[in-house]
């Protein structure tokens, strides 16, 4: 990996990609519209290893859709797939948007069409649809309340088109994400695995969250664990339907609106390179 140079030579082989980030989520993003594919599972996870790839947390590939202005497709550091990440789309809706001079575009992922505008002060919005709450639509393994799940501690499940377990806890920074998070990724109950949330409530428009998520681990901040634990503390009826989550690398305003779960915030496209790993 190199960092991209303009007129630098491209080598059939080469794979140029974006390095972004929102709110030190941070993502590898590579533009695949109009060429053949290049990035499969077993790159992605070599592209994302911090110490000998790139490094990130997520890697959004775009490609050219039939349905929106484009398609995304997401890997998660470990090579799995994800059907949802609201951060990457909220990054690469304001590349697009800022590419083409449009204030609103439409985005396609595995899970659903998503709908993205400008917001103030240079902020981008993405509406990542309605939350799932019916236990087959997360997916759990069997028949529970996900109100209240049947785990030490009570956590709500959730699917914003990615599973969800979300913990209400006294102190959420008191919390060892590092041993408790991948035990409940892998917990039996979840058979795609989970996102995992541990938050406290600050206010009826307030709520601090951090996140371990399904095959990155502990994250800096996560836009559909944002989304998740939103609903869930309003299924709870701890907060309003607008509702600021502060993560470990900022905040997130999130609306639950009749069309969907908005999500606004900031975006940063730090650097471009070219892989030649």
């Amino acid at each position: 990996m190199r960092a991209y140079m303009p007129g630098m030579e491209i080598r059939s082989q080469d794979i140029p990609f974006m390095k972004m980030h929102g709110l030190g989520n941070d993502f590898v993003v590579v533009d695949e519209r109009g060429c053949a594919p290049m990035v499969d599972a077993d790159i992605a996870v070599r592209m994302g290893d911090r110490h000998r790839g790139i490094g990130f947390d997520q890697l959004a590939i775009m490609r050219q859709s039939t349905t929106a202005d484009l398609h995304l497709t997401f890997f998660n550091a470990d090579g799995s797939r994800a059907a949802a990440c609201g951060n990457a789309t909220r990054c690469v809706a304001r590349y697009v948007m800022d590419e083409t001079g449009q204030d609103t575009m439409t985005v396609a992922t595995d899970h659903a069409v998503l709908h993205a505008r400008g917001a103030d002060d240079g902020q981008t919005s993405v509406n990542m649809g309605h939350a799932a709450i019916r236990w087959d639509e997360i997916p759990l393994a069997h028949e529970v309340d996900t109100l209240q799940l049947p785990i030490e501690g009570a956590p709500v499940a959730t699917s914003m088109g990615n599973p969800h377990c979300t913990f209400f806890v006294e102190d959420c920074k008191a919390v060892d994400l590092e041993s408790r998070g991948p035990v409940m990724e892998h917990h039996p109950l979840f058979p795609e695995r989970t996102n995992v949330q541990f938050a406290h409530v600050e206010g009826r428009n307030r709520v601090r969250m951090r996140v371990w998520e399904r095959g990155a681990g502990v994250t800096l901040a996560s836009g559909s664990s944002s989304c998740a634990t939103a609903h869930a503390a309003y299924r709870r009826g701890l907060v309003e339907r607008e509702v600021r989550v502060e993560l470990d690398g900022g905040c997130l305003d999130i609306r639950l609106a009749d069309d969907g779960i908005w999500m606004t915030g900031p975006t940063a496209h730090v650097f471009d390179g070219v892989w030649r790993g």
